[in-house]
């Protein structure tokens, strides 16, 4: 609902409410897009999945499991009915399951986890562990249970009758879960060897952390809860890295940067090697601008080697994990912007470097790799930069090869043996489009054809472009119109924005990426823009690092470049343009309204960094250094500064 208030600013900030007078179709209110989003999503196939290392495809639909493949008709397998019966299970609908095999299905309900085969029509408890258990890592081999309670990590094991607690720390020292502030890639903190025998953890002490005090208003009267927070510049976290062994119950921590003992660094991008005997971790150091890829011995905890270093001037960020080959247990892949864009780097474990994509656009992600471990499976931008597509590539020739051909934002999903993958995919005028492909790209079957959910709605569609900057640099731009545009019209503008590190707004996808509020306020007789300008995602490094000890400079001249352009249109009506934006958002929304003044008539800025001296480490030192190193930059980002000057 706060949404609702806060466009409702702008609706009386710019007067009055226009509205379109629909003949057959309904309009589109505010409370409608907001509160009933889910409704007009397109339609999709809940819990798709490949079935096991079989080329079978199985899905959930009305408390109904089905399977199929290339030739055979999809076919119910199990029902919620057989599954209660004869599985002895008390569900109420079906369950979300994972396939561990090509006959067993896994799934959580309450505070335990099942299986069932669907062969044996049997079903049984295999693990079940503690409400309070927090971040639980499940090995499906070795069944075992890794989870924290507070600060501390425990394993439990389905042959034990009780817990194994793994640390009894102090009060500050935190083990078990993702440390720096989920930056880095980091979003868990446990790790278990292939085999389940061995158990890596990060572990942070933060007793040198400031603490920082939150307001609980939802009691009555209002209590502190205080939470550790490093602020840039200050004391921060200090890394540990720990390895349980299930056969001694023991833990050894890793000698990390030779037995330092401070936050003079980050260790992250955590990796077991295949046989469970070597740990690998980048180790970055505090200023984020070297990077060492080492190896650890997981039983000492000595430093072995660093197979290799990355620097940059300006910041590096490593975000993935090296990913071991099947095929050759000794060879890696390794995600890499040493050459400007995100590129798989393929290494042996001496640091050799053996081989390497040349793309001139990011990969954003890996898939995976064929049964075989010959070919991997990533997505990447294509070189239209707003698009998302599948690829493969041959590990041996490191030769890519891109797998979907329509224009738009595409999700492969590749059965293990590599003969298919499933291609979910949408654009600006398909809603979503399931298909089941051959690994040549013959689509042999469509899956679903969705239909437009907003037919019953007045909408229009929007309007992707691109527009050069200031400098001739090319941004990807996103315009919402009314449905019942009139060129002769002066209307009133929002420019939505984020324009910050991690986030792109403008795609090629269903509603070009936009929440469908914006099409309710375009239905009021607004037009809603967006444009990504530099220091966005998907980019490329030198497009993001264009930020880089100066944040809010060239992305507000690039904001500022486009919102001129606007105004400069007949349909436009240069006296009523707000800006609107949350967090990163939030702080180009006041930096527009107070270091341009009078470009915006309206600013609602949500959840802004004011002071960025503020804001914490990880993030603020990778893209402003410390307030000590870059006072300057710290001073003219300071928003406080500019109050002075606010029209509007």
């Amino acid at each position: 609902m706060k949404l609702i208030k806060y466009l409702f600013i702008l609706c009386i900030a710019f007067g009055t409410f226009p509205k379109i007078n629909a003949q057959d179709k309904k309009t589109l209110d505010l409370e409608t897009a907001v509160m009933q989003r889910g409704n007009l999503s397109p339609e999709s196939i809940s819990q798709l999945q490949w079935m096991g290392d079989t080329d079978f495809y199985t899905y959930v639909k009305d408390d109904e499991l089905f399977r199929g493949n290339k030739k055979k008709k999809d076919k119910v397998i199990l029902t919620l009915a057989i599954l209660n019966g004869k599985g002895g299970f008390d569900l109420k609908k079906f369950p979300r399951i994972v396939w561990d095999s090509d006959t067993k299905f896994r799934f959580k309900k309450g505070e335990a986890y099942f299986t069932y085969d669907i062969k044996k029509k049997v079903g049984k408890e295999i693990m079940r562990f503690k409400k309070s258990a927090k971040n639980r890592d499940y090995h499906q081999g070795a069944n075992r249970l890794a989870y924290t309670i507070e600060n501390n990590l425990f394993i439990q094991d389905q042959q034990l009758k009780n817990y194994i607690q793994v640390t009894n720390n102090d009060e500050g020292i935190v083990a078990g879960v993702g440390y720096a502030r989920q930056e880095f890639g980091i979003t868990k903190g446990t790790f278990w060897s292939e085999d389940g025998s061995k158990l890596a953890f990060y572990q942070k002490d933060e007793r040198n952390v400031t603490t920082y005090p939150l307001v609980e208003y939802n009691e009555k009267p209002a209590t502190i809860r205080n939470i550790k927070y490093p602020m840039a510049g200050s004391s921060s976290e200090i890394p540990s890295v720990g390895i349980f062994d299930m056969a001694t119950k023991k833990v050894t921590f890793l000698n990390l940067e030779e037995g330092k003992n401070d936050d003079s660094f980050y260790a992250t991008n955590l990796a077991w090697g295949p046989e469970g005997k070597f740990v690998y971790l980048a180790i970055i150091n505090r200023d984020q601008n070297h990077m060492w890829l080492k190896k650890y011995d997981a039983k000492t905890g000595e430093e072995i080697t660093t197979l290799f270093e990355e620097t940059n001037e300006k910041y590096i960020e490593p975000e993935r994990p090296m990913i071991f080959t099947p095929s050759n247990p000794n060879e890696f892949l390794w995600f890499s912007e040493r050459a400007g864009f995100d590129n798989l780097y393929l290494y042996n474990t001496k640091g050799k470097l053996l081989g390497k994509t040349k793309l001139q656009f990011p990969i954003t992600s890996f898939i995976g790799f064929d049964k075989e471990g010959r070919n991997a499976y990533f997505q990447a931008t294509s070189e239209v930069f707003n698009e998302t597509h599948g690829y493969s590539i041959n590990i041996s020739e490191m030769t890519v090869s891109k797998l979907t051909t329509e224009a738009g934002s595409h999700r492969i999903t590749p059965s293990k043996s590599g003969n298919f993958f499933i291609d979910n995919w949408t654009n600006v005028d398909v809603p979503r489009t399931i298909d089941l492909v051959q690994n040549d790209g013959t689509k042999v079957k469509n899956l679903l054809t969705a239909a437009n959910p907003m037919t019953e709605y007045q909408w229009a569609k929007p309007e992707l472009f691109t527009m050069k900057s200031f400098d001739g640099t090319e941004l990807y731009c996103r315009m919402i119109k009314p449905s019942n545009f009139d060129a002769s019209i002066k209307y009133p503008v929002l420019v939505y924005t984020y324009n910050g590190p991690h986030v792109q707004l403008v795609k090629n996808r269903w509603m070009g990426g936009a929440s469908l509020w914006m099409y309710s306020l375009a239905e009021e007789g607004y037009i809603v823009f967006t444009v990504d300008g530099r220091g966005s995602s998907n980019r490329g490094r030198d497009f993001e690092q264009a930020i880089f000890r100066r944040v809010g400079y060239v992305e507000t001249k690039d904001q500022e470049f486009c919102t001129q352009w606007l105004k400069s249109q007949s349909f436009t009506d240069e006296n009523r343009f707000a800006i609107h934006g949350w967090s990163y958002g939030g702080f180009m929304t006041n930096n527009l309204m107070l270091r341009t003044p009078g470009l915006f008539k309206v600013g609602v800025a949500g959840g802004p960094v004011i002071d960025w001296s503020l804001y914490e480490v990880m993030y603020t030192e990778r893209y402003m250094d410390t307030p000590e190193s870059n006072p300057e930059g710290f001073e003219k980002t300071l928003m406080t500064n500019y109050v002075t000057d606010l029209q509007g």
